[in-house]
């Protein structure tokens, strides 16, 4: 990413490396705070210069949704608080703006029916010529890890094979969001899929390339080649649909990561049909999705199921007629 050119980017790359000692992500801060670079240093800005109204006409020029206003405008009040806290400025300019209003965002979520004729939608797909085999098996081991197991996108392609564990049927997931590692139970009919494709691979292949799963050319799978077998499939099966924006509300498009949306929905869905507290099971829920706290696990739930979401889009698209 290119450097910080402005007065303050010896200042902002402290920012960043203080937050990395706390464990956030310094790629996604450095990006916000460079909306605050080029502003500074296309208007050749000083300290004075950083005043709310400088902050406002910013806000005012950003080509992007009020969701993302909002979470630039978050790092850049952290930004001048970390200043604050350091002594080097008295008063934080940011601290009085308020937030943008944001359009309320609902998911696409699959039904568990769904998402098994998604699966095996895949699974059909994946071409038996030898050359392509082994590549499209991994594909879907990636896509089904995903759906059973609630993984984020990235963390199927970064497995390695020491960290599936057959006999224990689990699965050590390392360092991924917020640096953490899980190590989590997975169901036998994904371990017995699992040992398929290790079998597959073990009689195409002497090779030593540590990752689990692989594409063409024995390299590591990337995200990126997940998403042509999943939208092939999605639209094959008749569930794909382009992101609609209705009054206040933005309703989602089928994406593989609304596999881990569907996953979080459809496991606390059965725990309530069991008799069981759904609000009991969220800690236990998000430690096993990965997340810090287990209400960021609750936001995966703004709906109850997939046939809740189907009744929503057709109430605001009735609306939106009249």
């Amino acid at each position: 990413m290119k450097p910080f050119e402005s007065f303050l980017r010896e200042y902002l790359e402290e920012y960043i490396a203080y937050c990395q000692k706390l464990g956030y992500e310094g790629r996604n801060i450095r990006q916000r705070l460079s909306y605050l670079d080029r502003a500074v240093q296309s208007q050749q800005a000083q300290w004075e210069s950083l005043t709310p109204s400088f902050f406002l006409t910013l806000r005012a020029h950003l080509a992007v949704a009020p969701r993302t206003a909002n979470a630039i405008f978050t790092t850049l009040r952290g930004f001048f608080s970390y200043l604050q806290r350091i002594e080097y400025w008295e008063k934080n300019p940011l601290v009085d703006i308020p937030h943008l209003p944001e359009l309320r965002f609902i998911p696409f979520v699959f039904s568990p029916e769904e998402i098994d004729l998604l699966l095996r939608t895949i699974q059909k797909g994946i071409r038996k010529a030898q050359r392509h085999f082994l590549n499209d098996l991994a594909e879907y081991i990636a896509i089904l890890l995903l759906a059973r197991c609630g993984l984020r996108i990235s963390e199927p392609t970064r497995l390695l094979l020491t960290h599936v564990r057959v006999q224990e049927a689990t699965i050590y997931i390392e360092k991924t969001k917020f640096k953490k590692d899980r190590l989590i139970p997975v169901p036998h009919s994904v371990i017995k899929e699992i040992e398929n494709y290790l079998a597959v691979r073990s009689s195409l292949l002497e090779d030593t390339i540590p990752y689990l799963l692989i594409s063409g050319k024995q390299k590591k799978l990337t995200c990126r080649r997940l998403y042509y077998p999943f939208n092939r499939a999605v639209k094959e099966i008749g569930l794909d649909q382009p992101k609609k924006v209705l009054a206040n509300t933005t309703f989602g498009r089928p994406t593989p990561h609304s596999l881990r949306h569907a996953f979080a929905v459809n496991t606390l869905k059965r725990i309530k049909e069991q008799g069981k507290s759904p609000q009991h099971a969220l800690p236990i829920l998000a430690a096993y999705m990965g997340h810090r706290h287990y209400q960021d696990t609750a936001i995966y739930l703004k709906v109850l199921d997939a046939q809740q979401r189907r009744q929503l889009l057709h109430c605001a698209q009735s609306r939106s007629a009249l």
